[in-house]
């Protein structure tokens, strides 16, 4: 798997962080602006096209975004938790602005202009009071970060009209991975059941989980067998079905875990993640 190096994002974070980057007004009011959840990566069929998918529970919606190769193969890569031996693009920018003692609060795409997503990172420096930190960025880098430091998503409500238009498809089922309520799930491979000793049945396999999902019990390793009564058959049945529970708020979650099978109520909601659990989940 081959990575191109863009040293730009890097330049851009390094210069906002010194104050001298100009902020780009966004095309819409900050209050109109909606939560989403980075959800998945798939493709658009007819050109292949990776698009990363975002999850917005207000309404149920899942809406794909245009994105390139090398940021889908960094989302799949934070994603599935795997660590480079050495930083990638994204993992280098997450670096500076940790190692500059300061967050990355919030991620933003709030314009479609002539087929372009515009975007901006929004950063704070830990301890400090002063105003958010704004910094112009293609949407694409800015949702890898947000994929490496829980940073909140944030979407203007013109961008999730027009990417209901968009076609999608999940990559193979064994590729997928899907996050919906702060849970990430795969398929199961053979030697996965085999060394957790999964039960036979249907399901999807917890990689990781937060917030309210990991309060509850339903931890990396657990095999989640049903939704609100309807087998979780494989990762993007899983994010359907948790689109889908919007309109009722909560979803009933079955799942297998360490020999016993529990059932969990949580909310559909974006989970709140507290600062210390942002940088790396």
């Amino acid at each position: 798997m081959q990575y191109i190096f863009r040293y730009p994002i890097l330049c851009i974070v390094l210069v906002g962080m010194i104050g001298t980057a100009s902020a780009r007004e966004l095309a819409v009011d900050f209050d109109q602006l909606v939560p989403a959840e980075l959800a998945s990566v798939a493709i658009e069929p007819m050109t292949g096209t990776p698009v990363v998918l975002l999850r917005e529970p207000d309404e149920g919606r899942i809406v794909p975004i245009f994105i390139g190769p090398n940021e889908a193969r960094a989302i799949l890569m934070a994603q599935r938790g795997i660590e480079p031996e050495r930083p990638m693009t994204h993992d280098l920018a997450a670096n500076v602005i940790d190692s500059l003692n300061a967050t990355l609060e919030r991620v933003i795409v709030d314009e479609l202009r002539n087929g372009t997503y515009l975007g901006a990172l929004e950063l704070r420096r830990n301890g400090e009071d002063e105003d958010i930190i704004r910094i112009d960025s293609r949407p694409s880098d800015a949702l890898a970060l947000a994929a490496r430091t829980g940073a909140a998503i944030l979407v203007a409500p013109a961008i999730l009209d027009a990417g209901e238009d968009i076609p999608f498809r999940g990559l193979d089922d064994d590729e997928d991975v899907v996050t919906a309520i702060g849970i990430t799930v795969m398929a199961p491979t053979d030697e996965i059941r085999q060394a957790l000793g999964l039960p036979d049945e249907p399901g999807v396999v917890v990689t990781g989980s937060r917030a309210q999902a990991e309060q509850s019990g339903l931890r990396a390793g657990a095999l989640i067998l049903e939704v609100d009564g309807e087998a979780a058959s494989t990762p993007m049945a899983f994010l359907e079905q948790i689109s889908a529970a919007t309109a009722e708020g909560t979803a009933t979650i079955r799942f297998w875990h360490e020999g016993e099978e529990r059932e969990v109520e949580l909310s559909t909601r974006i989970p709140d993640l507290e600062p210390e659990q942002r940088r790396r989940l």
